[in-house]
C-alpha cells in the first residue's frame, strides 16, 4: 500500500483533518493560518496574539479554530524542519521563492508530514490558496513542489536532509527539531547533551492551557481541569475555552503558566525579617503575575506597586490588577507606575520584597512563542545580559535589610541566569545568595546552575523553562 493511500484510510481525530477537501473556494481555516503566519514575517506579530483577531475577524470556532491554530502554530515552530525540506523540492534557492509562497508551501508542508491531512486534500488547498493569493503560476509551481514533499514522510526526509547525527549532532538538531543551531548550543549547554534533545522536542508541543485561581477571589475547585503538579493555585484546562470560566471572565482567576504562578509563589515564600507590606513587581508587563502577587499580598495586607517601562505594557498590568485589595502607592497610580527599572523612582531600602521578571530572549517560552526562535540572534544577548544586570542592581537598592528579591527569567540560557547573578553577587557585599525552599525548592529534578537556585524545565517538569534565584540583602 502506498504512503498516500495509507493516508487516505488513516482515520482523523476532532479537529486534525480539517475542511477544505477538495480544490475551490479557499478553505477558510487554512486562510486564517496563512494570514497569522503573514502577520508574524510582515508585521512582526506574536502568533498567540494574531490568532484571536484573526480567528473573530473569519467567524471561525470549534473543530476549524482548532485546525488553524495547529496549522499555524506548528507552521512556525516547524520552520526550520520544513524549509529544509522543501530547499530539496525546489531548483532554486527558498530565497528566490516569493515569500507569499513560500509561507504556503510551508502550511502545506506541515498539514503533508505532521498532520494528519490526506494528501490530496493538503495539496488541493494549499494550492487554491496560493492561486488566490499570487496567481496560476504560482499554483502550479506550489502543487509540483507539494507533490514531490508528500514523496516520503518527516522521519526519511529529516534522514536526507539533516546532517548524520552522529558526526554533527548540532547540525542534525538543527534541521530534525527545527530550532537555529546556536540556540541549540546554547540550550545543550544549559541543560546538559543528555538530554537536549528532549527539551527541543519538549518545544515543539503545543502548550496546555493552564489557568490560576487568585487566592481570596477565587478557588482552585471552581475551575474546570485537573489540578497542577506543583502550584496550589493551577488548573490545567482539559477542554474549552478560558474565555467560558466564569472566574476568568470576571478577573478572579486568568491565563498563566505553572512556571509563572511557582515564580510568584518563590518569592512570598521567603523569609523575611521584620515588617511585610510593601512588594514591588520591577518588570511587571503584562501583569499575570503582579495579578497573583498582588491576591497573595492582600491577605497578608501588603501593599503592590508594579512597575513597567512601556506606558502600552503598563496599561496591560492595570487591567489584569482588578483586584479590589491592591492598595495606593503612588497617589493618582493606582498600584501600576510607569517607569524605568534601571532608574526607578522610588526610594532606597524601601522595599520588603522585589520581584525581577527580567526582559530576556524568553528561549524558555518556546512552546507558547514558536515564532521566537527565527526572531532571536546571539547578538541579543549583548544588550539583554547587561539590562539584566542594571534591573537586578536597582532591584536590590530598592529592598531593605532584611528584605529579598527574585530574580526571574524565562530563559534557561546561562549567560542570563547564572552569569548575571554571579556578576551582581561579585559586585556587591551586601547581598547573598540562598537557597529557595519551601514548594518551589521541593519540585523535584529542579536543581538550578548554581546552588540553591530553581531552573524549571517543558521536558521535566511541563512548564516554561523558568529559572529562579532568590537574594537577600544584608
Amino acid at each position: 500500500m502506498s504512503r498516500s493511500s495509507e493516508r487516505r484510510r488513516r482515520p482523523s481525530g476532532p479537529g486534525r483533518r480539517g475542511p477544505g477537501r477538495g480544490s475551490g473556494p479557499v478553505d477558510p481555516a487554512r486562510l486564517a493560518a496563512y494570514e497569522v503566519v503573514k502577520a508574524v514575517r510582515v508585521e512582526g506579530a506574536y502568533a498567540n496574539l494574531a490568532l484571536p483577531h484573526v480567528l473573530g475577524r473569519l467567524g471561525l470556532e470549534g473543530r476549524d479554530a482548532a485546525f488553524a491554530t495547529e496549522l499555524a502554530s506548528g507552521t512556525l515552530r516547524q520552520q526550520g524542519t520544513y524549509d529544509a525540506v522543501l530547499a530539496a523540492c525546489v531548483d532554486r534557492s527558498l530565497t528566490k521563492v516569493e515569500a507569499k509562497v513560500l509561507d504556503a508551501l510551508r502550511l502545506g508542508a506541515h498539514q503533508l508530514l505532521s498532520m494528519r491531512v490526506p494528501d490530496h486534500a493538503a495539496i488541493s488547498t494549499t494550492v487554491e490558496l496560493v492561486r488566490s493569493k499570487v496567481g496560476p503560476g504560482a499554483a502550479g509551481f506550489a502543487n509540483a513542489v507539494l507533490r514531490k514533499v508528500a514523496h516520503r514522510p518527516l522521519a526519511d526526509w529529516i534522514g536526507e536532509v539533516a546532517p548524520d547525527r552522529d558526526a554533527d549532532h548540532d547540525g542534525w538538531a538543527t534541521i530534525a527539531h527545527s530550532h537555529p543551531r546556536w540556540v541549540v548550543e546554547r540550550l545543550a549547554a544549559a541543560v546538559g547533551r543528555g538530554q537536549v534533545d528532549d527539551l527541543l522536542a519538549a518545544d515543539n508541543l503545543p502548550p496546555r492551557v493552564t489557568l490560576v485561581a487568585r487566592p481570596g477571589r477565587a478557588t482552585r475547585e471552581e475551575l474546570p481541569g485537573e489540578p497542577t503538579t506543583f502550584s496550589p493555585y493551577g488548573v490545567v484546562l482539559t477542554a474549552g475555552s478560558p474565555t467560558s470560566v466564569s472566574a476568568v471572565a470576571e478577573g478572579r482567576a486568568g491565563v498563566q503558566d505553572e512556571g509563572s504562578q511557582l515564580v510568584a509563589l518563590a518569592l512570598v515564600e521567603a523569609a523575611v525579617e521584620g515588617a511585610d507590606e510593601t512588594w514591588l513587581d520591577l518588570c511587571a508587563g503584562p501583569g499575570g503575575k503582579s495579578a497573583l502577587l498582588a491576591a497573595l499580598g492582600a491577605e497578608r495586607g501588603a501593599f503592590l506597586l508594579a512597575n513597567e517601562r512601556q506606558p502600552h505594557r503598563a496599561g496591560l498590568v492595570l487591567a489584569n490588577l482588578t483586584d479590589p485589595s491592591v492598595r495606593l502607592l503612588v497617589p493618582g497610580a493606582a498600584g501600576v507606575v510607569a517607569g524605568d527599572g534601571t532608574v526607578p523612582p522610588y526610594r532606597a531600602a524601601s522595599v520588603d520584597r522585589v520581584l525581577v521578571d527580567a526582559p530576556c530572549t524568553g528561549l524558555g517560552a518556546l512552546r507558547r512563542r514558536p515564532e521566537a526562535r527565527w526572531r532571536r540572534e546571539p547578538a541579543d544577548l549583548d544588550a539583554l545580559v547587561p539590562l539584566q544586570q542594571a534591573l537586578l542592581g536597582s532591584a536590590l537598592d530598592l529592598v531593605r535589610s532584611g528584605g529579598v528579591v527574585l530574580y526571574a527569567t524565562c530563559s534557561p540560557v546561562l549567560e542570563e541566569t547564572r552569569g548575571v547573578v554571579e556578576q551582581v553577587l561579585a559586585m556587591r557585599d551586601d547581598v547573598t545568595l540562598e537557597p529557595i525552599g519551601g514548594l518551589v525548592g521541593a519540585v523535584p529534578d529542579s536543581a538550578g546552575p548554581l546552588p540553591g537556585t530553581v531552573q524549571l524545565w517543558p521536558h521535566r517538569h511541563g512548564t516554561d523553562a523558568m529559572f529562579l534565584a532568590l537574594l537577600r540583602k544584608g
